[in-house]
Formats: C-alpha cells, structure tokens, sequence
C-alpha cells in the first residue's frame, strides 16, 4: 500500500488528467475569421458491454463467442474459477484457446471473473497467464462475513489479504478488482469497499461496482453516494436489476420479503441515473451484463435460449445510456 502522501499525489495527478481530457476541446469554424471561439466538448460516452459466462457455461466457449457477438456485445467477462467455463488448474491451456476463439468470433475477453482471495501458487498461475495474453483486469473472489460483533476485525484482516494479492499481482500488470456484493459479503456496499481500498492507490486494487448489490444496500442514494466515494478507483461494473418479492410471514408475523432477478428495464435500480453517475466520473470502461436468469431468484426460470433472448433485450435497452 502506498503511504497517504504519495497516495494523495497520485489521486490528484490522476483526477487532472481526467479533468485535461474532459475538457479537450475542439475550436469553431467560425474561428479563424476571429469570431467568438465556442470550445465543443468532445467526450466519448459510449461503454463496452461484456456478457458475463455464468448463464452460459453449458455451452463452448467458441458458441459462446459468436452468440454474444450476434446480440450486439463487444465480449465477454469470462468464468475461470472452479465450476466456471475454465477450472483455474487448466488456465495456462485454455484461456490462449480462449482468447482465440474470441478473436475468431470478433469479439474480446474484457476480464476475468476469478476466486481469487489470497496470493497462491493457483492464483499466480492464472495472473501470469491472464498478463501474457495482455488481459489486465481480474475479479477477486468474495470474502465473507463471519461473526457478528467482529466486523472491524474481519475488515482488517481483508485489507491485509488484499495487500498480499495486490503485492502478486502488480509486477504482472494485472489489476485485482474487488465486487460488492449485498448480503453477507465483505464488501457489502459502496461505502464499506471505499474504507478497504481508500489507502491503495487505483493501480493497486480497483474497484467493481455493481448497480444491483449497491441498490438492494443502499436504496434510496447510498447507491450514489458509494459511487461518489469510489471514482477514482472505479475499474469495473456489472449490469443488472432487482425487484423484491413478498414472501410468507414468520412465526412472529413479520411479513418477510426476498429480491429476485429481473430484466435491466424492470428493477428497482434506476439504470439511467447510475449510468450518469459513472460518466460524471468519467469512467467509461467495459459493463458487464450479468444476465442471471436461471433458477429459483429469477423472474422466471430460463434455460440457456431465454438467457440469449433476454440478454440481448437487456443490450437493446442499454443502448441508449451508454
């Protein structure tokens, strides 16, 4: 980790950098005849989609390529943990199989979804053969809440973990990413991932952010304000939405509820407002579309065809927002 003043240094040399590009500006015709010179901002909003695999994974990852392709997204966020499209013990084989078959199918591997929590032999091998093949950005794996009562010591302990992977990874090129993830995960929300990387640098370990957790956490603005919190180190996001769903009540007669996965245009999260959040920040990077649409916290149990479809309605509507 760095120490604050160079970390401090860093983020404000980062932050006018950001600024200089944002305010690029391109002169009038009318200029040279010594007219009023109206500067034209000339910002690029337009974020690559990626579909991440975990819906997919019955399927080759060639197929997997050209379906994406065909729906309208730019690539994939591709499975390579246990149980994912690539076991991590097969990574140094497959992924260079992998990468190909995207390039084939003209569509790109954006990043890695992982189960990466510590620095292992494993873990090393997947870093190492991710930045050979000049993929440069790897989703962690989670981190659980255990105890109650013991939150500010498990949080601690995370930052150190976090420092051991970031330690591996940095001398490979490859940026370890850190998904909030509502529920009993470490980090929860938006605020909670802001206090175990703020004394990183954004080159250390960035952030994932992810509309849906941060929504179901922080419901009326702490979606936002997590954001706020975040920018600098914002390197990643997920797309997808939520509705909750009333359920039985308990044996006390508390009426109980439950979030189940819907279509991106039919949830809770307000999609146009997070997306404008994010360009005000001037991220601009890849979103992953999530499209988890099988099993019992769907909207409705899909096979791997109404995965497809749904997906590429989910791309059709965020087109117009990024």
């Amino acid at each position: 980790m760095m120490p604050e003043h160079d970390r401090r240094t860093f983020l404000q040399q980062t932050a006018r950098g950001g600024l200089a590009v944002a305010a690029g500006a391109a002169l009038a015709p009318g200029a040279l005849n010594g007219q009023e010179v109206k500067p034209v901002l000339v910002v690029d909003r337009m974020n690559p989609l990626a579909v991440f695999t975990k819906s997919f994974q019955d399927r080759p990852i060639p197929e997997v390529c050209r379906i994406f392709k065909r729906i309208g997204a730019q690539g994939l966020d591709l499975t390579v943990r246990p149980g994912g499209h690539i076991d991590p013990k097969d990574v140094a084989e497959e992924l260079p199989a992998a990468m190909q078959a995207a390039k084939e199918a003209g569509v790109k591997i954006f990043f890695l979804t992982t189960a990466i929590t510590d620095p292992d032999e494993s873990a090393y091998k997947l870093l190492v053969t991710a930045s050979n093949l000049g993929i440069k950005k790897v989703k962690l794996g989670y981190y659980r809440y255990k105890k109650f009562g013991s939150l500010a010591k498990e949080m601690d302990g995370i930052k150190k973990r976090l420092a051991a992977v970031s330690k591996m990874a940095r001398p490979l090129g490859v940026l370890p990413c850190v998904h909030i993830h509502s529920g009993s995960t470490i980090p929860s929300h938006g605020t909670q991932l802001y206090q175990l990387i703020k004394d990183f640098a954004p080159d250390e370990v960035g952030a994932y952010v992810d509309p849906q957790h941060m929504t179901k956490e922080g419901g009326v603005d702490g979606w936002r304000q997590g954001l706020d919190l975040l920018g600098p180190w914002i390197a990643l996001s997920s797309m997808k939405n939520f509705a909750w769903e009333r359920t039985k009540r308990d044996k006390q007669g508390q009426q109980r509820w439950r979030t189940i996965n819907v279509p991106v245009a039919d949830g809770v999260c307000p999609v146009p407002e997070y997306i404008a959040a994010l360009h005000k920040l001037g991220y601009h990077g890849v979103i992953s579309m999530h499209s988890e649409y099988k099993g019992r916290h769907s909207f409705k149990r899909l096979d791997t065809d109404g995965c497809i479809e749904q997906t590429e309605k989910d791309i059709q509507f965020m087109r117009q927002f990024v």
